[in-house]
């Protein structure tokens, strides 16, 4: 296999990276080969998200042995779809994809997505989980719940799905229109609506290091996702509202009517109990509005999804396998 150079990139593949210096060189070493196997001009397009531990070094190290490679460095950890917008954002390719760096998403189902795309002629390509993997018990509960919740509030159906996706150019330049600060990638892809094609494929284990997507982390995400595609949730305090009124009347009736026949009116323990669930629905529609009262907050502030303190980019031409 010869190289040569050329200014036009094919293929970019965006990788955001959150503390996995330790197993970040073996990752890149299996990428490149299965980009090499695609014969196409590509780079591949570093994030660090404001890791702590060496993963800046290691990325530096390799940005420094292949020019193929250009990295950003974010200012502090602004969360992984900050990092993917970022990505993005920067990718130069004919097609784009998106994949995590801890190993999860095989290296080697690289090649597959790209003959899909250029065979079927799709706008995405989406990488559907098979199997989750060794993934606990409450992990698969807890995201199974959360893709039927979102499908039942949005229509969008994302069981299995993945942010291991590749999107053509104008899939990309489409969804980098979206600038709404609160990112859930993958329901945003889904919500495009352009042609997409499937193919599955079983998450393995990590390379190395532990995972650092903690259960608020997807909990948070989670809130992001259904806040973002439905506003169900604000009509479900609407209905609530007006069911305990309905109720309140039926209530206030038999009073009256008790009242009126010289009945003593009794049931401590019942008005307890109703100020007490009264009270409960109350506390629950304030933090259902108070988390869309959130979003809308950080998007009339403005802020940047992230800010850049360092870049590497590659001192010549990408190189061209063939």
């Amino acid at each position: 296999m010869s190289n040569t150079h050329n200014d036009h990139v094919t293929l970019s593949l965006v990788i955001p990276v959150f503390r996995e210096g330790s197993n970040l060189h073996g990752v890149l070493q299996a990428v490149r080969v299965s980009l090499d196997q695609c014969n196409l001009p590509y780079e591949i397009v570093l994030v660090d998200d404001g890791s702590n531990d060496d993963s800046w070094n290691v990325i530096t190290a390799e940005a420094q042995a292949f020019p193929s490679i250009r990295a950003f460095r974010l200012s502090r950890n602004f969360g992984k779809e900050a990092a993917v917008c970022a990505g993005l954002e920067r990718a130069r390719g004919d097609a784009v994809i998106l994949m995590d760096a801890d190993g999860q998403h095989p290296p080697s189902l690289l090649t597959s997505m790209v003959q899909m795309w250029q065979s079927s002629g799709a706008d995405i390509v989406q990488a559907v989980k098979r199997k989750r993997g060794n993934e606990s018990l409450s992990g698969k509960l807890s995201a199974l719940l959360f893709y039927i919740i979102l499908n039942k509030l949005s229509g969008f159906d994302l069981k299995g799905a993945s942010d291991f996706k590749l999107l053509n150019r104008k899939a990309l330049n489409a969804w980098l229109q979206m600038g709404e600060r609160n990112v859930f990638f993958r329901g945003m892809a889904a919500w495009m609506g352009f042609t997409t094609v499937q193919i599955p494929f079983e998450v393995v284990p990590r390379s190395g290091g532990q995972s650092t997507w903690s259960y608020l982390k997807r909990l948070k995400l989670a809130l992001i996702g259904i806040t973002a595609f439905s506003s169900f949730p604000l009509q479900l305090v609407t209905f609530a509202g007006a069911l305990f009124f309905a109720f309140s009347l039926l209530l206030s009736a038999e009073t009256l009517y008790q009242k009126l026949a010289g009945q003593a009116v009794s049931g401590f323990a019942t008005v307890i109990l109703l100020l007490l669930l009264i009270g409960s629905l109350l506390m629950i529609s304030l933090g259902i509005i108070g988390e869309y009262l959130t979003r809308i907050y950080e998007e009339v502030k403005g802020r940047p999804r992230y800010l850049i303190t360092e870049s590497i980019e590659p001192a010549r031409k990408l190189p061209v396998n063939e």
